[in-house]
């Protein structure tokens, strides 16, 4: 039987959000995953079309309270936890005031990118590692999807120069069909620098658009899931052109998901066993 801790950062996830091949995977690949006998944990942005007593969500308070320095300001970080019982699985979500209900949805009503993304992107990113630490469970993997986990990546990166919870722990990336138009605010670099971006990591991250962003992901990640059908094929040429891991689509699912968890197992070696 499998074993090993796997975190899912997700940007989506049914019932929770609507359904899609994205929101669809980010529910049943987790599943597949607990059902073979790994611990899994499945963390999502919290965003305002999600209702709180649809879903009967609820604060965690032990994890919730931290506040967050984004842009030289402080921001809570709430933690809201819901379940799908037919899965019995627990979704944990990132949640706060400002950037999730008073913002708005992530586009505008012409489906381009509003200007707090930038932020939002930041904050879900590192507010989802720093959950994880304060619930001292230590994963072996973490499997990202989305753009919106974009940041994930570099916060994982900046948090194991500051202590060793993360050392070790292995990165897989879901690719999608999920471009979005525009890019984001030239601030971004000043942001990211005030949270200890190194110059490496502002040159990855230079003039942020949909295809910076997801290169940027596969460049600090060690495997990658080809998703979709339709995904980039520039991605995909990038990924393979740097040597990454990667899982090409498959239509069932179950063969995708055993596939999934193979490539977790080899990537993280005999420690997942521990």
């Amino acid at each position: 039987m499998a074993k090993g801790r796997i975190l899912y950062i997700s940007q989506d996830v049914t019932p929770f959000s609507p359904e899609t091949e994205a929101s669809m995977m980010g529910r049943l690949l987790p599943q597949y995953s607990q059902e073979i006998g790994r611990e899994i944990r499945v963390f999502v942005p919290r965003f305002s079309f999600i209702n709180d007593r649809k879903h009967q969500l609820h604060e965690v308070i032990r994890l919730s309270g931290m506040n967050l320095i984004i842009n030289n300001c402080d921001h809570q970080l709430i933690i809201k936890v819901g379940s799908i019982p037919a899965a019995r699985m627990q979704i944990y979500f990132i949640d706060n005031e400002e950037y999730f209900n008073r913002f708005g949805d992530i586009y505008d009503e012409k489906g381009i990118l509003r200007p707090s993304n930038d932020e939002r992107i930041l904050f879900f990113g590192r507010g989802t590692l720093e959950a994880v630490r304060k619930l001292a469970w230590q994963p072996h993997l973490i499997h990202f999807s989305g753009w919106f986990s974009g940041m994930v990546p570099f916060y994982l990166r900046r948090i194991n120069k500051e202590n060793s919870f993360f050392s070790g722990t292995r990165t897989v990336l879901s690719l999608y069909n999920d471009p979005f138009e525009g890019r984001f605010s030239e601030e971004l670099e000043k942001k990211m620098r005030n949270d200890k971006a190194t110059a490496k990591d502002l040159r990855i991250y230079q003039n942020l658009d949909y295809m910076t962003l997801m290169k940027a992901a596969i460049t600090y990640a060690n495997g990658i899931v080809i998703a979709s059908p339709d995904v980039n094929p520039e991605l995909i040429r990038f990924a393979k052109e740097n040597k990454r891991h990667v899982i090409d689509y498959m239509e069932n699912r179950t063969d995708f998901f055993a596939r999934i968890n193979k490539l977790y197992d080899s990537l993280c070696g005999s420690a997942i066993h521990n």
